[in-house]
């Protein structure tokens, strides 16, 4: 099935590029080249913004790349009925799914990089210790891939406009996508709730990884809480995915 998926992916090559690319592209050149380069934002702001953007593009990639899908099959195209068919426990299934959103999530985060390389230069990045960055950027593939399997899962086809208004929008900007966590502290009781975000662990711990000389949330905490949160959503999404497909 996940070579399925892949050759899907092949398939529709282009759309997934533009899917994939465009954004992150967008938000590095409009706030890091545009801003910066008019001076509105200091030089360094280039460096604080790239882990944030990393973060959005493989967060909304995860989400996307599972939780759309999951939508049409199950209400659209029932194409889902046909893996149901296979002989094996349906909860892999959704497993297959997550597998394959986390892949396009990392293509997705790790095609920042050099894009911002490109755009940005020169931009200071240093990754101080190579074992963390990987176990970071795997949990955030995962937290995404899940998080879209909960989701997809868990909304009809006519509330996919609520969730990006109400999920989506409001995670990106109160995620710590823009400005690092230390930045909210004028504002107590926002920066104890926006804790409950996911993607602040990701910003943060990919800052932490990135731009360490930038303020950041503690390692062990951002691994801990990306590893409750990647627990919490599969668990929640497998849950949902048996319910809809026993329904």
């Amino acid at each position: 099935m996940l070579a399925r998926d892949a050759h899907v992916a092949r398939r529709n090559a282009i759309q997934l590029f533009l899917q994939t690319f465009l954004q992150p592209l967008l938000f590095v050149f409009i706030f890091g080249r545009v801003m910066v380069g008019s001076g509105y934002m200091p030089q360094a702001y280039k460096g604080l913004l790239l882990p944030g953007i990393i973060a959005i593009s493989m967060t909304f990639t995860g989400i996307w790349a599972v939780a759309m899908p999951l939508i049409a099959e199950f209400q659209w195209t029932r194409e889902i009925e046909d893996r149901l068919l296979a002989p094996i426990d349906m909860r892999w299934i959704a497993v297959e799914k997550v597998l394959a959103g986390m892949l396009q999530a990392l293509v997705a985060g790790l095609a920042v990089i050099p894009l911002a390389w490109l755009v940005l230069r020169p931009v200071e990045i240093h990754i101080s210790s190579p074992l963390s960055f990987t176990v970071i950027i795997l949990l955030v593939a995962s937290f995404s891939a899940c998080g879209g399997l909960a989701l997809g899962c868990s909304m009809n086809q006519q509330h996919i406009g609520l969730m990006f208004s109400l999920v989506m929008t409001p995670m990106i900007f109160f995620g710590c996508t823009y400005y690092p966590w230390s930045a909210l502290t004028k504002f107590p009781v926002l920066q104890k709730a926006v804790l409950i975000n996911p993607l602040v662990y990701a910003s943060e711990g990919l800052r932490a990884m990135l731009v360490p000389g930038f303020p950041h949330l503690s390692t062990l905490a951002v691994l801990l809480m990306l590893g409750f949160f990647d627990v919490l959503f599969l668990v929640v999404g497998l849950r949902q995915f048996e319910k809809k497909a026993i329904s």
